[in-house]
């Protein structure tokens, strides 16, 4: 009888420890869930020499450090939308899951170059609709982003974006919407309307609390703490690490601050994005600290299969 009782209280601790683990989810919505937990990379996807991406060796490498998600930048070339419907089955027979990365405004022509994200550029609503259509053909497509969110808050208004996020979900309503909010943005009180149409918040760590830097991993869980104040605690909050340079502060990372911040964002926030992808080939010692740190968390949260 002892023995029974004690199998018992045992299945139950284990039970509960899961619980705890997985308490953060248990309010989500459909499409929270789907970004709740992700670990995986972003942008930086190697070329062909006719510069369509090279899908089988981002798959390849995607698969070895394990990570769960892809966040898919069309930006760099006009043929980003036809290789991500490549890269979308495969992506799903592996089971990674997908985000796609739109430019806002500020990161469009003339300011940046000749492309923006092509081939419907700032048309929003045009996006929204494809992106709804593709992801409810490949279940994958779990959500969409835009770049420096916060910067553009004067184009992308509550108004224009509910109109762009009911097309979108009138074609797929598990469409996650995660824009992109920086820590500085917080300083200004947040626009209430806009708290229902957020899915989450993909958080690019600066220890802008202090001063920029891409030195300083001590930031990581206040400043988690006061965006889930900003936002409300129900709302996933996905930590982007940097691995390469921030356009003012080019002298990048080092692998150190990118494993110990990956630490603490893992440990603080909902979900954690490396930016940008490390290949093994070219920076194999942080390629070797992501991939660590994947497989740690890839045994805490296996894949669905």
């Amino acid at each position: 009888m002892n023995k029974i009782l004690c199998s018992l209280l045992l299945v139950a601790s284990l039970t509960g420890c899961a619980a705890n683990h997985f308490k953060r989810a248990s309010g989500y919505t459909n499409r929270q869930s789907a970004i709740h937990e992700c670990f995986g990379t972003y942008d930086n996807e190697p070329r062909l020499p006719n510069q369509h991406i090279d899908i089988n060796h981002l798959i390849s490498e995607l698969v070895d450090q394990r990570a769960n998600t892809y966040n898919w930048l069309i930006w760099h070339n006009t043929n980003d939308w036809e290789d991500l419907h490549a890269f979308l089955p495969i992506a799903r027979k592996h089971h990674i899951k997908v985000w796609v990365t739109l430019v806002p405004p500020s990161e469009a022509p003339p300011l940046y170059g000749t492309l923006s994200s092509e081939p419907f550029r700032l048309d929003y609503e045009r996006w929204a609709t494809e992106l709804g259509k593709l992801s409810r053909n490949y279940p994958n497509l779990v959500a969409w982003s835009i770049d420096d969110f916060s910067s553009n808050l004067s184009f992308f208004t509550p108004e224009k974006l509910k109109s762009s996020l009911e097309l979108a979900h009138q074609q797929n309503p598990k469409l996650a919407f995660v824009p992109c909010w920086y820590f500085v943005a917080t300083r200004t009180p947040l626009n209430p309307a806009y708290t229902n149409l957020l899915d989450g918040i993909l958080f690019p760590y600066l220890s802008e609390s202090t001063h920029m830097n891409l030195d300083d991993p001590n930031q990581v869980e206040s400043e988690v703490r006061q965006m889930k104040g900003y936002f409300g605690n129900s709302l996933p909050l996905i930590v982007d690490v940097y691995a390469t340079p921030y356009s003012t502060l080019p002298n990048g990372s080092q692998p150190a601050y990118v494993e110990e911040t990956m630490k603490r964002a893992h440990r603080a926030a909902d979900g954690v994005l490396i930016y940008c992808h490390q290949h093994k080939e070219t920076e194999p010692v942080k390629y070797d600290i992501i991939s660590r740190q994947f497989h740690s968390w890839a045994a805490e949260t296996p894949r669905k299969k």
